[in-house]
């Protein structure tokens, strides 16, 4: 194999992660750490990577096509989405127990939803060709990193305690969500 050409982002973050992407190998790395020690980083972890990206590349040739959605399509579902997703935030922030700040509709390529540390809510207007039910996993999720801003224990039990049935409809957007996505990305 030969040497992987990669892309760094450093980051103020503790630990190095490697991530196979359809645009290549991403190395998401701690701000101090050098180029000399990234590179033997992805050395030592060649085989992982070339077995990685084969795999990728197999589950890219193999994945049904889908259609790529309009602009008017794109706008359709945000100002749905502009509809429903607030009303969600509404019902379930007084079961969670938070306030939160704007709700902002986008139509982004890889997230379904964040939370900024102001308390500002972004979501995904690709959620309404989603269940409705996946939306409220999506709502719940950013609403409880109003208390618990990590992926903890603490954070999945504050989740279970709102929303019982988290976990199968993540695990269907899990399994279905990529299929959403590349309808934006075509």
């Amino acid at each position: 194999m030969k040497e992987p050409s990669y892309r760094v982002i450093h980051s103020n973050r503790k630990t190095i992660s490697l991530q196979i992407r359809e645009d290549g190998l991403l190395v998401r790395a701690p701000q101090r750490m050098t180029d000399a020690e990234i590179a033997h980083f992805v050395n030592d972890h060649r085989d992982w990577i070339e077995k990685n990206t084969e795999r990728l590349a197999e589950e890219r040739k193999n994945r049904p096509k889908v259609e790529r959605l309009s602009m008017e399509e794109i706008q359709a579902l945000a100002d749905q989405a502009l509809q429903i997703i607030p009303e969600r935030v509404r019902y379930f922030a007084p079961q969670v127990g938070v306030t939160y700040g704007r709700i902002t509709i986008r139509n982004q390529r890889s997230r379904w939803g964040s939370c900024s540390a102001k308390g500002n809510l972004n979501f995904n207007c690709l959620l309404m060709l989603a269940p409705p039910e996946v939306v409220d996993a999506v709502v719940v999720h950013e609403l409880c990193h109003r208390k618990v801003m990590n992926h903890s224990q603490a954070f999945y039990a504050e989740i279970h305690r709102v929303y019982p049935d988290y976990d199968r409809w993540a695990q269907w957007l899990k399994e279905n969500g990529g299929i959403l996505l590349r309808r934006m990305t075509g």
